[in-house]
């Protein structure tokens, strides 16, 4: 135990500068065992501080750590559990019970022993023994000494106390001057006890020779006193007058300490005088303009301007806590109020009157403007009201109601002068297109008024009966089977196209005009949000937005939505007019339709590209759909029309009116659609009418009577296949290719069928032939057969001489004539297919008498040139 109490002074209390005094090894009660040592120490310095300390041994190593300490002070109890019998267990109470078991009762009474003892020397203070025996309490103290614990030897406390290291030099030193020490202590002990002997000599002699000079130095020490009696005196009463200047010194100081705190609060009650005064100080100048300022001047626009932007950051001027309590603060802030209020109001006022002033002034303009297809101009009165966009930005965020109202009340104003302008530009249109008064009253137009009275649907009434209209045109065409759609006059179309053009060529800048000019003067910016606008539950013909109990509008989701329903008030008529001018395009000719979609298509995408949201590109957009779905019906009734043709019974048919039209149809498209935004549309449409054709040329070819199926199915797929290659589109090449296959188709059949057998015995003889051949018979062996041997071969060639054959194909030729038409002029490619045919049945003879008839010298009548010069003569000859 004395090594490990060693080990444990060196490593661990030595270099916190602690002694350690007693130590017992112990272990928790009702655990593991997990030995630890509880160790007695004091502090080396002064004032001593006495612990225990709970020492353990490392985990990692054989060195041993600190783990926890605590106070003496702070140890309330010591239980040694029994003061008879010997008990190892003992308990601790520091701020909680700690029980312990020592490795043996002996350690356990010494620790205990000499915890009492550190108490009683440096702590004086209570503690609790319980439990533990008087008799190892009275060992530690020296019988009838109480005072011994307090100043007795301090052997009985300190067993071990370590060299310091002058010590430890000084033996060193010392015993090298002594080689022989370590050999013979004895000498060594010996020797240094006469050295010890003489020095106890020499200081007894010094002390007796000294006791005169000591008598000297207590007289020389009782004057000294005497001398530090009157400094003291004197110092006493210096001290005296001292206080009595320090006293007015803390008066001087307190004084000063006042002025410095009043000079403080004076510069800072200037400061915040200075900040009320620059920030809430109004020009008288100022203060005139708001209250007597010309709104009709640029001078007097430019002041007032200048005049409410000071009123605003006057009254915007973040107020430093407790200004709102002053009085002038409130008069003047009530003063600001009325300002803003009678400026507010004069502006309103002033802009109403101008709102008011440019409907009357801008009607004066419509008569100069209903002649020309043009719209008034609207850009002097934005350029004079954009003077005021300052001033509305100001009214925005002073006075929110007053805005809201000059924004209502300008679209009031502007929508009935925008409605009598765009009617009367329409009506305008609408004449222009229609031609002469007449023409007009046809269409459902007063040419004595100059106003459109006709509606959507009465034109819808008059599209059935009109006859000027193209479909009924086309009707009548289709009944007299002599005229095409081409006969109409495409003068009509293009001077519709340039009307139509110009109608959106004037809209277009004037709603782009009108929306610039409203997100600058209303101040709406394109891409922000505000806290206040129209919502979209508003009565766009009249009514006012929904409101909070305070009066504050409920918000939207954007200026930009502002915007848009400011300009759908305004150009609320635009898009039913455009829908009117539409439907009569429509009715005066529905190929329009085409023009109309390329326009509007062009139209839309470019409002588009500039902004996808806004009312032009809205309004377009809804326009647009109508036009598609005129497109879309106007397709739908060429279809039908198709479906419900009815043909001649007693004339041939020829090229049908239906694949003309497309023709037609398609050449204007092409004209039409080149470079346009909606390709896809027409692609679409070109598709379902080229299928309607299809059918409907079969359906006809099947019906029909007077003229050959296949005549009717070859001319009509080759007009439709040279119609497609000469406009190439590219949608169609697979239509292309189909009615190429079936005009080859159809020409073959119809060749095949038309020339029939011209050499019907010649034929039927080698048909013979060709079955004997087939039963297994020898080709060279055929001229054995009784009913094929060479008599019957040329009694059957002498009935075909060349003059019959050439009389047979003269008429072949009258009849090919007369079932074919002249637009198509196929008779001459028909005629040569038909000359091919015969010629390839004449080589299909000749081959035959020659594989079964050899060296019989039986030939035609006639030869290949003979059938050439007989097609080129009849040919010629018609």
């Amino acid at each position: 135990m004395t090594a490990i109490k060693h080990a444990l002074q060196r490593d661990i209390f030595t270099p916190n500068d602690e002694r350690l005094l007693s130590i017992v090894n112990v272990c928790k009660a009702g655990k593991k065992k997990k030995n630890c040592f509880l160790c007695a120490t004091v502090t080396t310095e002064r004032p001593v501080q006495v612990k225990v300390v709970k020492v353990k041994k490392s985990d990692k190593g054989d060195f041993y750590k600190r783990q926890i300490a605590w106070a003496l002070r702070d140890l309330a109890v010591v239980d040694a559990k029994d003061a008879i019998k010997e008990n190892p267990e003992f308990d601790l109470h520091f701020e909680k019970i700690y029980k312990w078991v020592a490795s043996s009762t002996a350690e356990k009474n010494a620790f205990i022993s000499c915890i009492w003892k550190l108490n009683q020397r440096y702590l004086r203070k209570k503690i609790d023994f319980v439990n533990v025996s008087s008799q190892l309490l009275e060992e530690s103290v020296p019988s009838g000494e109480n005072q011994s614990v307090a100043g007795g030897d301090e052997e009985a406390v300190d067993e071990y106390q370590e060299l310091n290291a002058r010590e430890e030099q000084d033996i060193e030193i010392m015993m090298e001057g002594c080689e022989y020490a370590i050999s013979n202590a004895e000498a060594f002990a010996e020797k240094l006890s006469r050295e010890l002997q003489v020095l106890d000599g020499a200081n007894i002699q010094s002390i007796m020779a000294s006791e005169k000079q000591v008598n000297i130095l207590m007289q020389l020490l009782d004057e000294a006193l005497k001398e530090v009696d009157q400094i003291e005196l004197k110092l006493s009463s210096y001290e005296e007058m001292l206080q009595s200047v320090k006293e007015q010194m803390d008066q001087i100081s307190e004084s000063n300490h006042l002025i410095h705190l009043s000079n403080t609060n004076i510069v800072k009650l200037l400061s915040e005088i200075e900040f009320l005064v620059n920030h809430m100080d109004l020009a008288k100048g100022h203060i005139k303009a708001l209250q007597e300022g010309d709104l009709a001047s640029s001078k007097g626009i430019e002041a007032c301007t200048n005049a409410a932007d000071a009123l605003l950051q006057c009254m915007n001027v973040a107020l430093r806590p407790g200004h709102d309590m002053l009085l002038a603060v409130k008069q003047q802030q009530q003063r600001f109020s009325d300002l803003r209020e009678h400026f507010a109001r004069r502006l309103a006022n002033h802009l109403n009157n101008v709102f008011v002033q440019q409907g009357h002034d801008q009607s004066s303009t419509l008569a100069q403007h209903s002649i020309e297809l043009t719209l008034p101009n609207h850009h002097p009165f934005h350029r004079d009201l954009l003077r005021y966009a300052k001033l509305m930005e100001w009214l925005k965020s002073t006075d929110y109601a007053k805005y809201e109202g000059l924004t209502k009340n300008y679209m009031d104003y502007l929508s009935r002068l925008y409605e009598r302008e765009i009617k009367d530009f329409f009506e305008v249109a609408k004449i222009k297109m229609t031609g002469t008064t007449k023409e007009s009253k046809k269409f459902g137009l007063h040419g004595s008024s100059g106003k459109l009275t006709g509606s959507t649907s009465s034109l819808n009434k008059l599209s059935v009966q009109s006859s000027g209209s193209r479909r009924s045109q086309s009707s009548s065409l289709l009944d007299m089977g002599n005229m095409s759609a081409s006969d109409l006059d495409v003068a009509d179309r293009t001077k519709f196209d340039k009307i139509f053009e110009q109608v959106l060529s004037e809209l277009e800048p004037l709603c782009l005009a009108e929306q610039d000019f409203i997100s600058k003067f209303f101040k709406l910016q394109q891409h922000q949000s505000m806290p206040g606008t129209m919502t979209e539950a508003e009565d766009l013909d009249g009514g006012t937005p929904r409101q909070h109990n305070s009066g504050v509008p409920l918000p939207v989701s954007s200026e930009k939505d502002m915007i848009r329903q400011m300009m759908t008030k305004i150009f609320r008529c635009i898009e039913p007019e455009l829908n009117n001018l539409i439907a009569l395009g429509d009715k005066i000719d529905s190929f329009n339709s085409l023009y109309m979609l390329v326009k509007m298509s062009h139209h839309v995408w470019t409002a588009q590209n500039v902004d996808p949201a806004s009312f032009l590109s809205t309004t377009l957009g809804n326009v647009l759909v109508t036009v598609k779905r005129n497109f879309d019906k106007c397709i739908s009734n060429q279809i039908r029309q198709m479906e419900e043709v009815k043909i001649s019974k007693k004339s041939k048919v020829g090229i049908l009116p239906f694949v003309a039209e497309f023709e037609e149809f398609a050449g204007l498209a092409e004209s039409i659609f080149k470079n346009a935004e909606r390709r896809g549309d027409l692609d679409k449409a070109y598709t379902k009418l080229i299928r309607g054709v299809f059918v409907n040329v079969e359906k006809v070819a099947n019906e029909s009577q007077k003229t050959p199926r296949d005549v009717v199915m070859m001319e009509n797929f080759h007009h439709i296949f040279a119609t497609l290659s000469r406009l190439k589109i590219s949608c169609l090449e697979a239509e292309k290719k189909e009615a190429k296959q079936k005009y080859t188709d159809h020409l073959q059949s119809y060749v095949i069928y038309s020339l029939g057998q011209p050499l019907e015995k010649l034929n039927h003889f080698f048909e013979g032939v060709e079955a004997r051949v087939a039963q297994g018979i020898r080709e060279e062996e055929v001229s054995y057969q009784l009913a094929f041997n060479k008599q019957e071969l040329r009694k059957v060639i002498k009935e075909y001489p060349g003059k019959e054959v050439k009389k047979g194909l003269d008429n072949l030729y009258k009849k090919v004539d007369k079932h074919l038409c002249e637009e198509e002029n196929l008779l001459q490619v028909v005629w040569h297919s038909m000359q091919d045919e015969f010629i390839r049945q004449y080589k299909h003879f000749e081959g035959l008498i020659a594989r079964c008839y050899p060296g019989s010298g039986v030939t035609m009548e006639f030869t290949i040139q003979d059938i050439l010069d007989y097609c080129s003569s009849i040919a010629q000859s018609h």
